[in-house]
């Protein structure tokens, strides 16, 4: 299997000046784990995941007054749809994260999670008839 079978092509993007708090509300209605940021003053991408949001919150920051550019993880490792699902998971143990954005011609075109591989990779389980 492929980044591109498991990868969600619904890519949630904020911007810099987006709140913690406006980029968690944005997160939970979309039921995602992860932001795209992209920063039109340098043309680059970054990341903004749940994890940022809560070690923000546990350092006892106030999430109206932080903003994504301030706990955007600029350094990404970007994943290609042609990717096997091992080169991404490989990719993400090596790195120490959970998320990879998908790029196709410079564009992200979808995110890719740990949690998006492993329902790849776990059998289905059919329930048992009684």
């Amino acid at each position: 299997m492929y980044v591109r079978d498991a990868m969600s092509s619904v890519v949630l993007t904020i911007g810099p000046a987006h709140t913690l708090r406006q980029a968690a509300r944005l997160m939970s209605a979309r039921r995602v784990g992860s932001a795209v940021v992209l920063d039109p003053d340098t043309s680059g991408l970054g990341i903004l995941t749940e994890r940022d949001i809560l070690n923000s919150l546990g350092e006892g920051q106030d999430p109206d007054l932080e903003t994504a550019h301030s706990h955007t993880t600029a350094d990404v490792v970007f994943a290609a749809p042609g990717w096997t699902l091992d080169e991404a998971a490989r990719t993400m143990t090596h790195g120490g994260f959970r998320h990879l954005i998908v790029l196709e011609a410079g564009d992200p075109v979808g995110v890719v999670s740990v949690r998006d591989i492993i329902r790849c990779w776990a059998p289905v389980q059919q329930p048992a008839m009684a």
